[in-house]
């Protein structure tokens, strides 16, 4: 997680608080109106067979066969595909029946330990205090204020259950105010596309305006009654920035950006001294940004500095001068430059944080301090700079694994910092530092229901010997009583490693389920990841990307050699990217597991990247490589997951796909699971389960804890542990 201190308008960050209070949800799954038609078809316990197409790519000079190609249905409405996708849920759902007991205690197991009726911190921005309330029973958060004192009457800002009344989706996202807190936008997708409508309420007259556009991306306030908003191309790149005047017809607003580069991406903000409009362009490797000064929303944005292939930088106005975090002059890891609004070109740019070897800077501004974090081993440091007397100092944390976020930092001049912590033993709590004198105080602590005791539970950190000699940190948490380094541990080995992302030890209510059975939960820091600077993610990339998968194989076979578990009890897990690391290994390394679950898995690696329609894809060769080049196209299709399977024994599998999710399409997995059926030489189970839902899963609070219930009764039974 990016801890830049971009400033985020205040609902957005209060909203924000559900997944930092332990939520931590992939949102999942309600699969209601995707049920299978048994009039049409007649379902038994063999699993289905998907008929072979072949379909035949010829790329540099080969010829790549795709017996399940027909499977692409970019519609989402063929029903020689549909029919498939229900008889593979068909299939999983009876091949599950018999755990359905087990499903259902353990979420009364996740759903027990939790206050079901809750409240967040408040957090006041001008006369208004802004918080959030879960209700019991109610699927979404309601979003409240309360004006001057917390003593005077409720305003509900929106509540998201009404909007869901009618969807078994819905997710409200880019929720933003306007200066005067008068009016709320906000958007909304039904289907889990990711394809937002924009809504602006009323809030004093408590109506929606009519005022539309789709599909949007950011939103940002202008003024009062002018709204900047983000539209995105076929593919879902965000692209154009229009302006709209509240009451005008949405067809005479304004284009006022318009980004070419389908590598690259647009997004906005206000920052949080309020004086500026912050528009970013940018792709994996490259930045660009301009401002606009806030009190003439009608201007022109002016550029900071031309974009250069291979520079990123990110700015953080400070009244006048303007601080920009940036790798320019080969500070990969970061390096921190000043200078002034008035003189922003590179050339005027003066170091003020200085680069770190394996150290990831980033930094947030107030009117008297500079945070600034420092990202080290997979372990994230906050230092604190006090502008005016030039002293600083470091912030101590309790646990030695752990993992914070910075939120509800709507004042820019103020001496107080808001932040959650929490570890993988240690739930969420909000905290507040004084930057004046170093003191803290706790203001809200996530309460687990029940016998917990975050002293029954043990983590730490061990490391494991690469391929090419490298350590590769693992985090590790066990129940203490249950643990035995004997080998008789059930282990679930969680990863990811791609993009730069940090795999953050955090804590998990519905994760103590497993570790009060006997588990131990591994999350691996492979490469391809950014916890031990840039360096490790760009030797988990492109024509190093199997470092990635190697990395993750090393950590299991030290975890079976220093006895922590056995192959016959060992479970790997990953999603997305991670998924793509799972597929990987299921072909490279598959008698390590005994379970292997892919969420939402990219292993469609050749036939997705060279499909620009699809989203993000153009971005990607700067995370994979162009398949167009055949250097990288070799090197691609050497470990693509799909491309790769083969004639021999797998685990037990289970995948798990988001009907409408454009950012890994449901076919990926489908064909995946259709090959495996076809080629795999073992008796093991292997499950695929299509959600109607996106990328993220499912929208509802419940819903989401009844998916994990699934996960877990598909593992507990498997190993023979379903009580």
């Amino acid at each position: 997680m990016k801890k830049i201190f971009l400033p985020i308008l205040l609902i957005s960050i209060i909203f924000s608080l559900l997944s930092c209070l332990g939520l931590h949800s992939k949102k999942n799954i309600d699969p209601q109106e995707f049920q299978p038609d048994t009039t049409k078809i007649s379902f038994q316990l063999s699993p289905p067979a998907a008929e072979q197409i072949p379909d035949t790519l010829r790329v540099h000079g080969m010829e790549i066969i795709d017996n399940y190609s027909w499977l692409k249905d970019k519609t989402r409405s063929e029903q020689k595909v549909l029919d498939y996708i229900h008889a593979e849920n068909d299939y999983t759902g009876k091949m599950l029946r018999h755990t359905e007991k087990l499903q259902n205690k353990i979420y009364r197991e996740i759903i027990g330990r939790m206050e079901e009726t809750d409240l967040s911190v408040p957090v006041k921005r001008d006369s208004f205090y802004y918080y959030w309330k879960k209700i019991k029973g109610k699927q979404y958060s309601i979003y409240c204020r309360k004006k001057n004192s917390l003593e005077n009457p409720e305003e509900i800002v929106l509540n998201p259950n009404k909007i869901a009344e009618n969807y078994t989706f819905c997710d409200v996202s880019y929720i933003s105010l306007n200066p005067n807190q008068d009016m709320v936008a906000y958007g909304v997708d039904t289907t889990g596309a990711e394809k937002y409508t924009l809504y602006i309420k009323d809030l004093n007259e408590n109506k929606i305006l009519p005022d539309r556009a789709y599909p949007v991306g950011d939103i940002c306030w202008g003024s009062e009654n002018i709204i900047f908003y983000i539209t995105e191309d076929i593919s879902g790149r965000t692209e154009k920035v229009f302006r709209h005047t509240l009451g005008e017809p949405i067809a005479n607003d304004k284009m006022i950006f318009s980004e070419p580069a389908q590598a690259f991406y647009v997004w906005m903000y206000r920052s949080l001294d309020d004086e500026k409009i912050i528009l970013s362009s940018g792709s994996k490797t490259t930045s660009e940004i301009r401002y606009l000064n806030s009190k003439t929303p009608l201007g022109k944005f002016n550029l900071i500095q031309p974009r250069k292939q291979g520079v990123k930088y990110y700015i953080a106005p400070h009244y006048e001068n303007l601080y920009i975090v940036t790798n320019a002059d080969n500070a990969i890891n970061n390096k921190v430059m000043r200078t002034t609004f008035e003189n922003p070109n590179r050339s005027s740019w003066q170091e003020f944080i200085p680069p770190e070897k394996n150290c990831k800077i980033d930094i947030g501004v107030f009117e008297d301090y500079i945070v600034v974090y420092k990202m080290r081993n997979g372990i994230q440091k906050l230092k604190i700079m006090d502008l005016k007397t030039d002293e600083e100092f470091y912030i101590n944390f309790p646990d030695s694994i752990y993992t914070f976020s910075t939120w509800g930092n709507e004042t820019f001049a103020t001496d107080k910092l808001r932040l959650t912590y929490e570890s993988l033993t240690t739930p969420p709590m909000i905290m507040e530092y004084d930057l004046k004198t170093g003191k803290s105080e706790i203001l809200k602590r996530k309460k687990v229901l029940g016998k917990f005791d975050s002293a029954d539970y043990h983590a730490t950190q061990i490391f494991a010997k690469a391929k090419d000699g490298t350590p590769i940190p693992i985090s590790l948490v066990y129940k203490k009583d249950m643990y035995k380094q004997d080998g008789s541990n059930p282990l679930l080995l969680y990863a990811y490693g791609s993009y730069g992302d940090v795999s953050e030890p955090y804590f998990s209510t519905s994760r103590l389920s497993l570790l009060d059975r006997g588990f131990i939960y591994a999350l691996a820091h492979i490469r391809g990841g950014g916890e031990c600077g840039e360096e490790w993610y760009n030797d988990g990339k492109m024509m190093n990307k199997k470092n990635t998968f190697n990395d993750y194989i090393a950590a299991a076979e030290y975890l079976l050699k220093k006895n922590y578990t056995t192959s016959e009890k060992l479970v790997g897990e990953g999603c997305s990217a991670g998924g793509l690391l799972i597929g990987a290994v299921a072909n490279m390394r598959p008698e390590l597991f005994e379970i292997l679950i892919a969420d939402v898995p990219f292993v469609d690696l050749i036939n997705s990247m060279f499909d620009t329609t699809l989203s993000a894809v153009v971005s990607e060769y700067e995370e994979w490589g162009n398949p167009n080049k055949k250097e990288e196209f070799d090197y691609m299709l050497s470990y693509s997951p799909y491309d790769n399977v083969k004639k021999q024994d797998y685990p037990n599998m289970l995948i798990l796909a988001g009907f409408y999710d454009t950012r890994v399409n449901f076919w990926e997995s489908a064909k995946w699971t259709a090959k495996l059926r076809k080629l795999k030489t073992d008796d093991h189970i292997l499950l695929l389960k299509t959600n109607m839902a996106g990328h993220a899963g499912s929208s509802g609070w419940y819903d989401y804890f009844r998916d994990i219930a699934f996960e877990y009764a598909f593992i507990l039974d498997i190993l023979k542990m379903g009580k």
